[in-house]
């Protein structure tokens, strides 16, 4: 009975440690804690029941915070809006009351009376009228005359009657513009506007005097323009200066209008960098390019030689002239390239035949053809 209780304590023992063989350790790993009691788990179980409930709890109260937070921050831009458009309504308030008062102010200004120097008012054909209605009618008149001024020259002749004899006027008149064709602007930092002027300005008055009664006629204003006419004139050879209050207003251009000039229109000639700028008599203008600033420029030379070209041919209307050249970019190269081609032609019959014989017909040949329509009229 002890022999059969022996082998099956050692099974048992064998299946609690296992064993490896003679002389072989045996490894068991033991908790570093102790296996709690029932009665310890049981109490960790409800901690952590509390404590899950304690953190929902939480963060239903961090929930309800943010709902919080976010009606608190609906509110509030309510009542920024709100306030924005009480500003607003303030803002024009207050900008109506301010249109009201200037408009009774200028009413009141200049709807009165003009007075003397004695400071008596002056009667005028609105004093029968009602006081209200005489203010009303004063304003319109007079912004209706200040418009008017703007839009229309500011005399139906702009330049005095002709000379008469015994002294001399000449044939024809030229009307030149100053900035882009006498004159070009440019600006810096260091020196602000300065005006350069172009090249052969001198030989141009000096040459053209004689047989043209010359008059620059600006779109710039008075007080920019007279000084300059000054510096680029200095010995005297314009006639005349006309400036922006002379020119008609038309559709955002200064419209210089020549039946204003109390000129005979077929002797008179314009030059300008802007076709609109004799929109009202297209032909007789002549539209140069804008002067860049080149010093290399000769421009002035070539329109020299044209103008002087018509008046030795003795044009009766330079109208028949310049409109060959209207539609033509550059009317300066194109003059010049003609009256190349010419020169070219008459040089090769008069190799053929002598000089004398063939001089006037050499002069009469290239005036009929630089503008055959003239010698036609």
């Amino acid at each position: 009975m002890a022999a059969c209780v022996v082998p099956v304590c050692v099974r048992l023992a064998r299946q609690l440690l296992p064993f490896r063989g003679p002389g072989c350790r045996h490894f068991v790993s033991y908790s570093s804690q102790p296996p709690l009691p029932p009665q310890e788990k049981g109490t960790t179980g409800l901690t952590q029941a509390v404590l899950q409930d304690t953190i929902g709890r939480q963060n239903q109260d961090s929930d309800s915070l943010g709902e919080d937070r976010k009606e608190s921050g609906s509110e509030e831009q309510k009542k920024q809006k709100e306030n924005t458009a009480y500003a607003k309504k303030m803002v024009l308030r207050i900008a109506a009351l301010m249109g009201v008062g200037g408009a009774v102010g200028v009413i009141y200004v200049f709807g009165s009376n003009s007075v003397d120097e004695q400071g008596n008012k002056i009667p005028d054909e609105f004093d029968n009228d009602p006081v209200i209605v005489q203010q009303l009618r004063r304003t319109c008149r007079y912004f209706k005359d200040y418009r008017q001024m703007i839009i229309e020259p500011t005399s139906p002749k702009l330049l005095p009657d002709p000379l008469k004899e015994p002294y001399y006027q000449p044939p024809y008149t030229l009307v030149i513009e100053l900035t882009d064709i006498l004159l070009h602007p440019e600006w810096s930092l260091v020196t602000g506007w300065r005006f350069k002027k172009r090249p052969g300005i001198d030989n141009f008055f000096q040459q053209l005097a004689p047989l043209y009664e010359i008059v620059i006629f600006t779109s710039e204003t008075g007080m920019t323009a007279f000084p300059l006419i000054d510096s680029v004139d200095p010995h005297g050879f314009v006639s005349y200066r006309l400036f922006r209050d002379a020119t008609r207003y038309m559709e955002g251009h200064h419209v210089k209008d020549i039946s204003c000039l109390n000129r005979d229109p077929s002797k008179v000639v314009i030059v300008d960098c802007k076709k609109e700028a004799f929109q009202l008599q297209p032909f007789n203008g002549l539209a140069l390019k804008k002067w860049n600033g080149s010093s290399e420029d000769r421009a002035l030379y070539d329109l020299a030689a044209f103008l002087k070209t018509i008046s030795f041919s003795g044009v009766e209307d330079v109208r028949t002239v310049l409109e060959n050249y209207s539609l033509e970019e550059d009317p300066l190269e194109t003059f010049k390239r003609r009256q190349t081609q010419l020169e070219q032609e008459e040089q090769q019959r008069l190799a053929d035949k002598s000089k004398k014989s063939k001089q006037p017909l050499f002069l009469g040949s290239i005036t009929s053809r630089l503008w055959p329509r003239s010698k036609q009229q």
